[in-house]
Parts: C-alpha cells; sequence; structure tokens
C-alpha cells in the first residue's frame, strides 16, 4: 500500500514537471512558427528529439550491461516495440497538426488551449468506454479543471467557428495517445519508446515539410533556437517524462495533471515577459490546481462489514 501511494506520488511530480516543461515552451513554439511552418517545425523538433534520446539510450543499456541486468528484446517484444511506437507516432503526429491547422485557420492560441485542453474529459468517457475503473471524485474535479481552463485560457465570449472542430479533433486524438501510452507503457522500456514515437513523427512531418513548405537556410536559422529548445526539451525530455510518469499514475489523473502546462505557460510569461495575470486568470489557475489536488486524495477504506455469528460458527466446524 505504501508502495503505492509512493509511485503515485512520484507519478504526478514527474508528470508536473513535464507540464512546466510543457508551459515554458509556447514562447519557443511561438518564436518559431515566425519562420518556418507546422511541418518544418515539427519534423525538425520530433527528429532532434529522437536524436537525442539515442545517447540517453545507449548509456543506460552499457550501464545495464555492465550489471548484468539487460535483457535484449526477442522478435516478439520487438515487434509489440515496433508497433507501439508506430501508434504513439501516428497519434502524436495528428494532434499536432490538427492544433496547428486550426490556430492557422483562425482560432486563437487561448481558445485552442482550451478546447485541447477537453481531453480532460475526454479521458475518463473513453476509458468507461473501455470499461476501465474510474474513481468517483474524477468527474466533479475534472468537470472543475475544465471551468478553471475556461477562466484562464477564453478571454471574453465563447463562439464556435469552423477552425476549432480541427483543435477539438486534436483533443480527441491527443485523449486517444495517452490512452495508448496507459496501455502499452508497463511493457516497453519508456525512453525507447519516446525516441521510436518522435522519430515517426518526424518522418510523418517531414513528408508533409517536402510536399507543401517551403524551406531555406535563411528561415532555418532564425527558427533555430525555437527548434533546438522545443526538440531537446518540450519533444526529448517532456515527452519521456510522460510516458515513464503514466507508467506510475492512472490516465485520468495524468491527463488533468498535464493539463496544468496552461497554467505554467500563464507563470512563464509573468516571470519571463512580465505579463500580469488578470483576476480571472488567476481564479481559473487556483481552481485547476484544487481539482488536481482533490484528485488525488484517496478513496476512502470501505466500512468493515460485520460477519454474522453463525457464519463464523460453521467456519469453525469446518476446520475442526
Amino acid at each position: 500500500m505504501q508502495q503505492q501511494k509512493r509511485n503515485n506520488l512520484t507519478g504526478s511530480l514527474i508528470l508536473t514537471l513535464c507540464a512546466i516543461i510543457w508551459g515554458s515552451s509556447f514562447v519557443a513554439q511561438s518564436t518559431g512558427a515566425q519562420f518556418v511552418g507546422p511541418f518544418t517545425f515539427m519534423s525538425l523538433r520530433s527528429l532532434l528529439g529522437s536524436a537525442f534520446l539515442l545517447p540517453v539510450i545507449l548509456g543506460m543499456d552499457t550501464v545495464k550491461k555492465k550489471k548484468g541486468t539487460f535483457v535484449p528484446m526477442d522478435k516478439q517484444k520487438k515487434q509489440y516495440f515496433l508497433k507501439s511506437g508506430l501508434l504513439c507516432g501516428v497519434a502524436l503526429c495528428a494532434a499536432s497538426l490538427l492544433q496547428q491547422f486550426g490556430i492557422d485557420r483562425g482560432t486563437a492560441s487561448g481558445k485552442a488551449g482550451f478546447i485541447t485542453a477537453l481531453y480532460i474529459l475526454m479521458v475518463p468517457i473513453f476509458s468507461v468506454a473501455l470499461r476501465k475503473r474510474i474513481r468517483p471524485i474524477i468527474w466533479p474535479c475534472a468537470a472543475a479543471a475544465v471551468v478553471g481552463l475556461y477562466l484562464l485560457c477564453v478571454k471574453g465570449g465563447f463562439s464556435v467557428q469552423s477552425s476549432d472542430f480541427y483543435v477539438l479533433g486534436c483533443a480527441v486524438v491527443y485523449a486517444i495517445h495517452i490512452l495508448i501510452i496507459d496501455h502499452v507503457s508497463p511493457h516497453v522500456d519508456g525512453v525507447k519508446l519516446s525516441c521510436m514515437q518522435f522519430f515517426v513523427t518526424g518522418i510523418l512531418s517531414g513528408i508533409g515539410m517536402l510536399l507543401f513548405e517551403e524551406v531555406n537556410a535563411e528561415l532555418l536559422r532564425g527558427a533555430a533556437v525555437s527548434i533546438a529548445y522545443s526538440g531537446i526539451m518540450s519533444s526529448g525530455v517532456a515527452y519521456t517524462l510522460q510516458i515513464l510518469g503514466q507508467q506510475r499514475t492512472e490516465p485520468t489523473l495524468a491527463s488533468m495533471l498535464m493539463s496544468l502546462e496552461s497554467v505554467f505557460a500563464l507563470l512563464t510569461g509573468f516571470l519571463v515577459l512580465h505579463e500580469v495575470p488578470t483576476l480571472r486568470e488567476g481564479l481559473g489557475c487556483l481552481i485547476m490546481f484544487a481539482a488536481i489536488i482533490v484528485a488525488q486524495l484517496p478513496d476512502k477504506k470501505p466500512p468493515v462489514q460485520a460477519v454474522p455469528f453463525e457464519e463464523v460458527a460453521e467456519e469453525k466446524e469446518v476446520s475442526q
């Protein structure tokens, strides 16, 4: 029981760190988008993230070999790993591109952040459809987190436009991505899975880059720092933390913790760009933090039911 609590706490801390990195990377992503298109930015950052993890994997395997704990994958495990990496990469690529298309076609970035984070509600709904147990406290906490996100991200009124459906599609696919990782992460190496999914995302985005976008050296130099930060930190480090964190955290709570990227994006803007949050934004942050803290409270132990005296007597007679 104590070990489970430690695992849950570790997973929550890892996913919170993941959200901090994602939140701080919004500045880099916005800057990079001024120089290169979405396919180019995603392809280069993903391939860089994959390349960044390769020496990490080699180093980890070398240490395991020296300790005698390295276990090579057999044919069946390799096939499972490749299929898992392919599924995660396709889902991640599709979710990111749908979000970018929605923003490019008119959805404001704050509104896009709110719609994307609706995966907070989609994950438990999909989980129920897959016959996974959802703790009752999760539902009101998820709803409260959505309210907090609305206050944080959406300024003024909320009207639906055609581009919003691209971003809604992103939320659906990202919820699927979270559930895929929840299913496969206990059976594969988290760092290797992360490396594989970035390689797939990079290749798929690269095809779009060659077909639809113009790339030149001058534009790449302008976006180099943004691509480097997003590739190493947002992709290589943060998405690996997502996989490692989800190995220790139920998917619904994981989705709520990762949605804190919006809160940390606001804090980063305050610390780096000196953007003072409004009262509405501050209230949204408080509601989100409260919802996530309550969601992590353990369930009350079920009351011990008294055993009828007749059943005890019968058990004693059988034992004698």
